[in-house]
């Protein structure tokens, strides 16, 4: 567990735990995007929670403030791979933090020990994905130095 100290207020950050995948859901419920595609129904986040939580080559981290309430997450993967000459990337997803923290400077930390994360597990390459509609977490991105490189495609199965 890391503790973290931004301008006075201070963040636990750790794996999640199941205890932890109601208030994950919330956030990621928490904005007319998410709120139209996640479910009430928590037994598939669960479930894969589970599935995540097995893996040493997935983290899901949880940020919880001095009351102990999950204020940020965010999934990390480790990808191994033979394009660019055998490059892991590190692959971060479900980056969520409660609108009553931004601006606090808990994602720009969550983000640096996301990346420590992926160069202690031999990553030389971040990358994430944002849907194209959320612009503020875009200039967010930009902000850390990460560049929209790439065309993202979907196809649902």
């Amino acid at each position: 567990m890391d503790t973290l100290t931004l301008d006075g207020q201070v963040f636990e950050l750790a794996r999640a735990t199941e205890a932890d995948v109601p208030a994950i859901v919330g956030l990621l419920t928490d904005d007319a995007i998410g709120a139209g595609r996640e479910s009430a129904d928590l037994a598939p986040y669960v479930e894969a929670f589970h599935e995540i939580d097995r893996d040493d080559a997935h983290l899901l981290l949880a940020a919880r403030d001095e009351a102990g309430t999950v204020v940020a997450t965010m999934q990390l993967t480790i990808i191994p791979g033979l394009s660019r000459g055998g490059t892991k990337r590190l692959l971060i997803e479900g980056v969520r933090v409660a609108s009553s923290t931004r601006g606090s400077g808990l994602g720009t930390a969550l983000f640096a020990r996301a990346h420590a994360w992926g160069v202690e597990r031999g990553a030389t390459l971040a990358q994430l994905t944002s849907d194209k509609r959320r612009a503020d977490a875009h200039h967010f991105y930009e902000t850390l130095g990460y560049e929209a490189s790439h065309e993202g495609f979907k196809l649902p199965l």
